[in-house]
């Protein structure tokens, strides 16, 4: 399994939704560490969880630590699966999350 330090390079959401979508593209399961370290409210923000449900979906994944403040998480796609999906980027907080973001992972 492939152990990503999210705290490296500028240690933002980038490293997550590109680990994310690397992983769905691969079928190769991930762990990211250290998620946001640095940043002034560490961890998973309600965005970065909207990519993980998105991406987890799209793939069947099994995942933890998919939870807000989350510094670590796990990632087990199964594989892609075609189909319609909707993704609120404004669920449960009202988060001023990015449609954009959200669709890069």
């Amino acid at each position: 399994m492939l152990v990503i330090d999210g705290s490296r390079g500028e240690g933002g959401g980038q490293i997550l939704r590109t680990a994310l979508s690397l992983a769905a593209l691969q079928g190769r399961p991930v762990v990211l560490e250290n998620i946001r370290l640095r940043r002034p409210k560490p961890g998973l923000r309600p965005q970065h969880l909207t990519a993980v449900r998105a991406v987890a979906a799209i793939t069947q994944a099994e995942v933890s630590g998919a939870d807000i403040g989350s510094t670590a998480l796990t990632f087990k796609p199964r594989g892609i699966f075609p189909g319609q999906y909707t993704f609120d980027v404004a669920e449960r907080t009202g988060s001023a999350g990015s449609v954009t973001l959200i669709a890069q992972a």
